[in-house]
């Protein structure tokens, strides 16, 4: 049932989607076509792309077909990651690799380093990580511009399949208000991030003035029920969500400073 709301944009209500986990994509290297293995996984496993797909990829294989593997090895670390090094109890090369993809540190607690990326991203190691990556020497940065990434693997499935699908950047975030981590969105490309019920009225007819639901952030979450590190599923399907087509970019979910509560 189409519901029309202001900007003459059109919604969906829908009471049911399917999510699928895509088993089998192969060991990722630099220079790999993700569109690609992504179209080729879905069809040997008889999921044919459709329009309005959304397509979740978890960020590690971004960052693998990227280059963005740094080797320890090749890292000297600085004086002052030497001194944050020994307040977090953490290697100072992979302090220093941090450092490198840090505007700000936020905060740090016993072991825990919080910092704002370039990018915008306030997480825990500017995002540099160890999971899923061969040999113990190796750690990952975040990619360059996930939005940038999310809009290649679109249009190389666009052109494979026919398919006009959204695709999500997908990253484990921790969260100061409550326990344990969830995905959220680091890309975007083909779909508005944000939902915005400001002006609408509730079930008693009252106008909403603050609600702005981050369905990127909720549909990087939904893949991850079905994302499985131990079983080569790095990338998700969710179909029958109806969602907002657009450009889109996860520029559009980063709350300003000014607006940060928590700094």
């Amino acid at each position: 049932m189409k519901t029309r709301i202001k900007n003459s944009v059109e919604l969906y209500k829908t009471s049911m989607f399917s999510v699928f986990g895509l088993q089998g994509i192969p060991s990722i290297k630099e220079g790999d076509d993700l569109g690609k293995i992504i179209a080729e996984t879905a069809s040997n496993r008889d999921l044919s792309l459709e329009d309005g797909d959304v397509i979740i990829v978890a960020q590690k294989i971004i960052s693998k077909s990227e280059g963005r593997i740094v080797d320890l090895r090749e890292i000297t670390p600085s004086p002052f990651a030497k001194k944050i090094a020994r307040h977090t109890r953490k290697d100072p090369r992979r302090v220093e690799v941090i450092l490198d993809e840090t505007r700000e540190i936020i905060k740090m607690k016993g072991h825990h380093l919080i910092t704002e990326t370039y990018h915008g991203f306030v997480c825990a190691n500017a995002g540099v990580d160890k999971s899923n990556i061969e040999g113990a020497r190796y750690i990952s940065t975040l990619p360059r511009d996930s939005d940038v990434s999310a809009r290649i693997i679109r249009r190389r499935i666009k052109r494979l399949t026919g398919a006009d699908v959204a695709v999500i950047i997908s990253d484990t975030f921790g969260r100061p208000w409550r326990i344990g981590q969830t995905n959220l969105a680091i890309g975007i490309a083909g779909m508005r991030p944000l939902l915005d019920h400001r002006g609408r009225k509730d079930m008693y007819g009252r106008v909403l003035r603050l609600t702005v639901m981050a369905v990127a952030d909720e549909l990087a979450s939904t893949g991850e029920l079905v994302l499985r590190k131990s079983d080569k599923t790095p990338v998700a399907l969710i179909r029958g969500y109806r969602y907002t087509k657009g450009r889109g970019s996860v520029k559009e979910i980063i709350r300003p400073k000014e607006l940060d509560l928590f700094r």
